[in-house]
């Protein structure tokens, strides 16, 4: 099954989200304590919500933002805060492949395209 989540910016944004049946609120981009606020003032009025937070959070703020109301804690560094690596790999065909290649001699059980 499918979730609902909500990207909010607000107090007003998650309630309306909850009340159209979001399952799941992700709070956005909010100070810790602002955070911890409307964490509380949500579990309050909907029980049931799953709270997220994100934004900004890296491993050294990360515990300003846990509270008993906090259900997930998101941290975009870890998808996007990494260096990237380009590599390739190229798989050359055996010198005997080759041959039956040339020479029209695959075995009917080889001929699949690749």
């Amino acid at each position: 099954s499918s979730k609902i989540d909500v990207e909010c910016s607000s107090f007003e944004d998650a309630a309306e989200a909850a009340e159209a049946g979001a399952e799941i609120v992700m709070l956005d981009n909010f100070e810790p304590e602002s955070l911890k606020d409307v964490a509380s003032r949500l579990k309050l009025r909907f029980p049931q919500l799953v709270i997220e937070a994100s934004g900004g959070i890296t491993a050294v703020t990360i515990g300003k933002y846990l509270s008993k109301d906090v259900d997930v804690v998101s941290q975009g560094a870890l998808t996007h805060g990494y260096a990237c690596l380009d590599f390739s790999l190229k798989i050359q065909p055996s010198a005997k492949r080759l041959n039956e290649v040339e020479l029209g001699t695959i075995p009917h059980s080889h001929t699949h395209p690749c």
